[in-house]
């Protein structure tokens, strides 16, 4: 598909799309991490456009349609293959992103960490967490020549969790239809969530509100 995605017989080797974005969100941004949910919408997406290139699946419109191929041996991904719809009509990819996406990011740091390419000092993203250091590894060195080499795929889908280099406009570089539909939907998911955040930060400033007015 000419994508940048990987080919089935890379991803033995676990240079996964949804492993660099990971590894890529962990070096670009060690000052300001970028959001968990974000990220685990994002890596959901990515996981589907791994197996969309592993023929594992396809996406016929919004659908997610599973294929008859055996899986891929990274086990978050073989885990991601066992976890489709197969039952008509398919889910969408938004119902996958959020399904799926569900604590996701920690899912990948865990296996970062436990393949040795991650050292955790305490846990990430908490008001008390210092930032996991990324070990020299081999996966971290393809994560990262495929970060500078502006990979189309990965650039959309870090741009989208916040890790800064923008994409070329509205995906001209990504011919594939069903790629930017799933980039789209990555895109539309993380807006929706940032929406929820907002609206739960007003509702607990107006409760605060009440709650003084109601001590005076």
């Amino acid at each position: 598909m000419g994508t940048g995605v990987l080919a089935p017989s890379c991803l033995e080797s676990f240079m996964t799309t949804a492993r660099d974005l990971m590894i890529v969100a962990l070096e670009e941004q060690p000052g300001s991490p970028v959001e968990q949910g974000d990220l685990s919408l994002a890596l959901a997406g990515a996981e589907v456009l791994d197996l969309l290139d592993a023929k594992v699946l396809t996406v016929d419109g919004d659908r997610v349609v599973p294929e008859p191929h055996r899986g891929p041996d990274d086990s978050l991904l073989a885990e991601a293959v066992a976890a489709l719809d197969r039952q008509k009509p398919y889910e969408t990819v938004e119902e996958w992103l959020w399904r799926r996406g569900r604590g996701l990011a920690a899912r990948y740091l865990a296996a970062l960490e436990e393949d040795g390419e991650v050292e955790r000092r305490s846990r990430w993203m908490t008001l008390r967490a210092e930032r996991p250091v990324l070990t020299d590894s081999g996966a971290r060195r393809r994560a990262r020549e495929r970060w500078a080499s502006h990979d189309p795929v990965l650039t959309h889908l870090a741009a989208a969790v916040g890790v800064r280099r923008e994409p070329a406009q509205d995906g001209q570089d990504i011919a594939d239809d069903r790629i930017l539909a799933v980039l789209a939907a990555v895109g539309d998911a993380v807006v929706q969530l940032e929406a929820v955040r907002q609206q739960k930060t007003v509702e607990e400033a107006a409760f605060d509100n009440v709650w003084r007015g109601g001590g005076d």
